[in-house]
């Protein structure tokens, strides 16, 4: 689950290098918005949307795809954005965090949803938030995770509209955080389903699905915790980027995120009881196993000796050997012997509670 990405030993700071299998056309998006109007527009071409920004308006620039090297290399020159951070966009097994330079804020989230059916994929996007701007970078160029927000920027709902580009970061990090609690209650409904089936029937498929739903945890840990230090970064923010009013808001995701850990942590807590209660029932039955084979090992014990016995050739010539040999329900006697020597083990450990 965990991806890598890097350069060979030696590479320069700051040099970009697109991922491996990264479409080399990305998909261009420019939406700006205030109060009283909205425009949302693809553009083919990097001078056409560069000459389409405007400054008194909240400008959300959507770049999809991380193959078009000299596009971000011509985003990065206009915004003067750190070549370092430019990087870091590249790397796609990126921790989320937050770093703050002098004009903006580079921010790197992960998005868990899932894609066609069960599916579950794990997306970074990188985000640049400036006094009037901000630029999102995708992954995916296949999938705009962020349509939902769209939709409440062109209907107007919320405050999105009535506010400036901080709020508008905070809004798209809000859905990246919220987007973990359906995956959570999937992960949730796949533990109660192995630990029914521990219950009832330990087997090594539920075995397997456990062990699944660890990894699961752990990767969904590794994309939420971090979060809590993004948004404990901003809602400390004394440069102005991030307005009193947003930060309000940034502490309810914080709450989010701090409650997404939570569940997670319960979550790795009962995986590692189920864990437990399977090797548990396991044994258990293979004690319940070892305590039937050897019952009847004990029960069939004398009777291997009576007839290892009686199976022996004797002469009754001398009164001293076997006068039994002869005896008219010999062979009757022989089977009711072991019948009752049967019986009464038996008799005897139900008396015992070992049956």
């Amino acid at each position: 689950m965990i991806r890598f990405h890097y350069k060979p030993s030696g590479t320069p700071p700051g040099t970009l290098v697109a991922p491996e299998g990264a479409k080399s056309q990305a998909r261009l998006r420019l939406t700006q918005y205030n109060a009283d109007s909205i425009e949302d527009r693809e553009f083919t071409d990097w001078e056409s949307l560069e000459a389409a920004l405007d400054p008194n308006r909240v400008n959300w620039i959507d770049i999809e795809g991380l193959g078009d090297l000299e596009l971000l290399k011509r985003v990065a020159d206009r915004f003067r954005l750190h070549p370092l951070a430019v990087e870091d966009v590249l790397n796609t097994a990126q921790r989320p965090k937050v770093e703050r330079f002098d004009e903006h804020f580079f921010v790197v989230t992960e998005m868990v949803y899932f894609k066609e059916g069960d599916e579950l994929c794990f997306e970074q996007v990188s985000l640049f938030l400036g006094e009037w701007f901000l630029i999102t970078i995708q992954e995916d160029a296949g999938r705009d995770v962020f349509e939902a927000i769209r939709s409440r920027l062109r209907t107007g709902r919320g405050y999105a509209r009535k506010m400036n580009s901080d709020y508008l970061a905070y809004a798209l990090l809000d859905c990246a955080v919220d987007q973990i609690f359906p995956v959570l209650e999937s992960v949730g409904d796949s533990i109660e389903e192995v630990e029914e089936e521990l219950l009832e029937k330990p087997a090594r498929s539920s075995l397997r699905k456990l062990y699944d739903a660890k990894r699961l945890l752990l990767a969904l840990r590794r994309a939420a915790w971090p979060h809590r230090e993004i948004f404990a970064t901003l809602m400390r923010d004394d440069t102005g980027l991030i307005a009193r009013e947003t930060q309000l808001f940034l502490r309810d995701c914080y709450d989010h995120v701090t409650q997404i850990i939570d569940i997670i942590e319960s979550y790795r807590d009962l995986s590692a009881g189920l864990m437990d209660l399977y090797l548990s029932s396991v044994g258990f039955r293979t004690n319940e196993i070892i305590r039937v084979l050897t019952i009847v090992s004990v029960v069939f014990i004398p009777l291997t000796f009576l007839a290892g016995v009686y199976g022996m050739n004797f002469d009754t010539e001398f009164p001293s050997n076997m006068p039994e040999l002869h005896w008219p329900f010999g062979y009757v006697y022989f089977w009711v012997l072991c019948l009752l020597i049967s019986g009464g083990m038996v008799a005897f450990f139900k008396s015992r509670r070992w049956l």
